[in-house]
């Protein structure tokens, strides 16, 4: 793996290519502009277009990343201000995609079909821009959690912020965990179950960190509250602006930005299962424990979410920063990619069941399998003798 930097300083060849991480959310600025120049109604439906066929085939033309920042220079990258921007801005430019929806929503010059494609294209980012919150949410500083929660109130997904943190980096690759799926367990069977753990254990979890303060769930402090009044504050402003006809877009271009999520979700962890300890405990998450993609394009567009297993092991680094490792199980595609795989299960199992397995050398027992699918799929791979 080719690593960053030279004797006496460094350079971080993507340096300036994470600017294009900004094209996500300006999926949202583009399709009237577009339709106007061109007169191809196509446009409106940008945002899949770009994360489902643009991307991977671009994924599959430039390839590989490989590279990796030095251990010498990850303070100097950490500290430097560009790399913050770069997800700062994401969120100004998502929300004025945003207002301009709602004004073509509320208006009549388009019909059903280019609406329901705008609507389509602003879940998409809606469903990036809750990455964007992922990134924001991790960091310690009071202003960059709060960032967080502005970009979860889109999607309406502002529990995300405690459960994530709290629970999912806790239990990850465990059948504890509603964000880890399981062997044998379709996208479809996995996002009810993601979706509605996820708010359990959100509420669960910050239900908890109150009472240990002697504090109600009503308080003020409350961080999930605190998320949900943004969205409350957001979408009810949007519907006294442009009047109640926006309401069903709104909710959709949610629903789909939810759906975006977990669907990375489920690819990020899927059949994984960390070791035990002898007195029964989960050993730390280590970059054996996250599916690794390192194709480039999807990496800067996604902020290296791709490079998830340094993520997980090592959950305060800075995007910027993340490595690619020969020890974590590799994808044989990037994230959009394995979105479109993951949509279809017979396609997903055939590509990724025989990949889990060989992670762990044939013995299944040492995976996190469904446990309706469990006998089946142990006869199908059965450890070595």
């Amino acid at each position: 793996m080719q690593t960053v930097g030279k004797p006496g300083g460094f350079r971080d060849p993507k340096r300036y290519l994470w600017a294009l991480g900004l094209i996500a959310p300006a999926c949202a600025l583009l399709p009237s502009q577009l339709v106007y120049r061109t007169g191809a109604e196509a446009f409106w439906w940008i945002g899949p277009v770009i994360v489902l066929i643009a991307i991977p085939v671009l994924d599959w033309i430039v390839g590989e990343d490989g590279n990796n920042p030095r251990d010498e220079d990850y303070e100097a990258l950490s500290r430097d201000r560009y790399y913050r921007w770069c997800t700062y801005l994401f969120l100004p430019i998502q929300l004025i995609g945003l207002l301009l929806a709602c004004a073509m929503w509320a208006g009549n010059d388009l019909d059903v079909v280019d609406k329901l494609g705008l609507a389509t294209t602003v879940g998409f980012v809606s469903g990036i821009g809750i990455n964007a919150a992922h990134e924001l949410g991790h960091r310690v500083e009071r202003a960059e959690r709060l960032l967080s929660k502005i970009a979860l109130a889109q999607s309406g997904y502002g529990h995300f912020f405690v459960e994530h943190n709290r629970g999912h980096h806790a239990r990850v690759a465990t059948p504890e965990d509603p964000a880890s799926a399981r062997m044998g367990e379709s996208l479809w069977e996995f996002l009810p179950r993601s979706v509605i753990g996820g708010f359990r254990s959100a509420v669960q979890l910050e239900r908890a960190r109150l009472a240990r303060k002697s504090l109600g769930w009503w308080n003020p402090g409350n961080q999930i509250l605190q998320a949900w009044s943004m969205s409350v504050l957001l979408f009810g402003s949007l519907v006294l602006v442009f009047g109640p006809a926006i309401v069903p877009w709104l909710a959709l271009q949610a629903v789909i930005g939810v759906m975006l999520l977990e669907t990375v979700n489920y690819v990020e962890h899927y059949g994984l299962l960390r070791a035990r300890k002898p007195n029964g405990r989960y050993e730390r998450c280590s970059p054996r424990d996250s599916w690794n993609s390192d194709r480039l394009v999807t990496n800067i567009f996604l902020f290296h979410l791709q490079r998830h297993s340094d993520h997980h092991a090592n959950p305060g680094r800075r995007y910027q920063t993340l490595r690619s490792t020969s020890e974590s199980p590799q994808l044989p595609a990037g994230y959009a990619t394995m979105i479109l795989l993951a949509a279809v299960p017979p396609l997903w199992r055939a590509v990724m069941d025989p990949r889990v397995a060989a992670h762990y050398g044939g013995d299944l027992s040492l995976a996190n399998v469904a446990p309706v699918k469990q006998r089946r799929l142990l006869a199908r791979y059965r450890a070595p003798a």
